[in-house]
């Protein structure tokens, strides 16, 4: 090799070296488990994921306990010889995506233009759904719950003397399918917000409630009124800080925490919900809400609103008597802020193209009814795999060689 061409390559190799060292140091092992490596870069990777999900706590730390118990749940699903088939996987990944209203190309698209590959979306879900799968089939049989079981929960459910109300702020952004990759990016970067007064400038901004006008604040609600998937996310907020966003139809839902307060006597979680939606056409144009608030001023009752409707096409309008976990959750959601006789419109169906007049009609308390008996066994029996996966889990920890370089 001529001098000139050595001292190119010398001078390439040089300059090239920080990169290549940089790049080694990104996928060298942090930790192995059971000599299986998790590296710098897995560990960035579900960082930035539970960035976007929103998830509180210390990050890095977290993320390096779930890569852990990741690896154990799939080395013993190896030993049992149990595999999500590609087809399972994809449809997972799918549903993991529906739940925010997107396509799954939308979610990653979303994922991507947070630095997330694919590939960190697909891990995160086969352990998940591998591992949810394997519990139930292993512990299924031990999770009968008897009647007497229920009549227990029941019992100690109704017995405080005490309940919790939240100080809430909310938002919601429309989100027909041309805009909910844009939405939910918008939403994301929302729920990153602290501050009280940067939440209401944005609710002020983007959000399509009429509190909007106010910041978004709502009064002191008590939380046995939202649906019960998302009492626990509300109850996790420190005050400020704000939830993951919420998919509904046509919309992303957002709220901050602003207070959480005690109350002399508990408000019972309703067994049945009964409301009425009347459906105007226009969406969320002005004269469709023209239309709803003269139609909010002549009436008091959700038996009114059958005179409103007298001579219409059936379908405009719904009466129903349903159990919390029947009801759709962007609807669920409104009524859990509305008293009976109190309206909401704010919400839309057919991609946006029709106004919901949403009408709180009453709450019928768990034990004037019988119907959240089988609830109330789905969710002792989930606690129960719970406790097992848990257990397991502890095991394999135990039994794992898990070491630092």
């Amino acid at each position: 090799m001529r001098p000139i061409a050595k001292r190119i390559v010398l001078i390439l190799g040089l300059a090239c070296a920080p990169f290549v060292a940089a790049a080694q140091g990104m996928f060298s092992p942090v930790v192995t488990v059971n000599d299986s490596a998790i590296t710098r870069y897995e560990i960035d990777q579900r960082v930035a994921l539970l960035g976007v999900f929103r998830t509180p706590g210390d990050l890095p730390r977290l993320a390096l306990e779930q890569l852990i118990d990741d690896r154990l749940k799939l080395q013993e699903l190896d030993r049992a010889g149990l595999r999500l088939t590609d087809e399972g996987l994809l449809t997972a990944m799918q549903d993991f995506a529906g739940r925010a209203n997107l396509s799954l190309e939308q979610f990653v698209a979303v994922l991507n233009q947070n630095g997330i590959e694919e590939a960190t979306l697909r891990d995160f879900v086969r352990a998940g759904v591998s591992w949810r799968d394997f519990v139930r089939s292993r512990f299924g049989s031990r999770t009968e719950v008897t009647e007497a079981e229920v009549d227990l929960a029941l019992g100690q459910a109704g017995s405080g003397a005490s309940g919790l109300e939240v100080l809430l702020s909310e938002i919601i952004i429309p989100a027909p399918p041309p805009q909910a990759a844009q939405a939910l990016a918008t939403a994301t970067r929302i729920s990153q917000l602290t501050s009280t007064a940067a939440f209401e400038a944005e609710a002020r901004r983007v959000s399509a409630l009429p509190s909007r006008a106010n910041g978004g604040r709502l009064d002191w609600v008590p939380v046995g009124n939202f649906p019960a998937g998302l009492r626990p996310l509300l109850l996790a907020l420190a005050p400020g800080q704000v939830t993951a966003p919420i998919p509904i139809e046509n919309g992303v839902a957002l709220f901050q925490m602003r207070g959480v307060r005690e109350v002399p006597r508990a408000t019972v979680a309703p067994a049945l919900i009964d409301y009425a939606a009347f459906l105007i056409a226009g969406g969320l144009s002005e004269s469709a809400l023209r239309e709803a608030t003269a139609l909010a001023a002549r009436v008091d009752t959700c038996d009114d609103l059958y005179g409103e409707a007298h001579g219409l096409p059936v379908e405009v309008l719904e009466r129903v008597n349903l159990p919390p976990e029947q009801i759709p959750q962007d609807v669920a959601m409104e009524l859990a802020k509305l008293d009976p006789g109190e309206v909401s419109h704010v919400l839309t169906r057919a991609n946006g193209a029709t106004l919901v007049f949403l009408m709180m009609c009453g709450r019928t308390p768990v034990a004037a009814e019988g119907v959240d008996r089988e609830a109330v066994r789905a969710e002792l029996r989930s606690q129960r795999l719970a406790g097992y996966a848990d257990a397991l889990l502890a095991d394999l920890r135990a039994a794992a060689v898990i070491t630092r370089p």
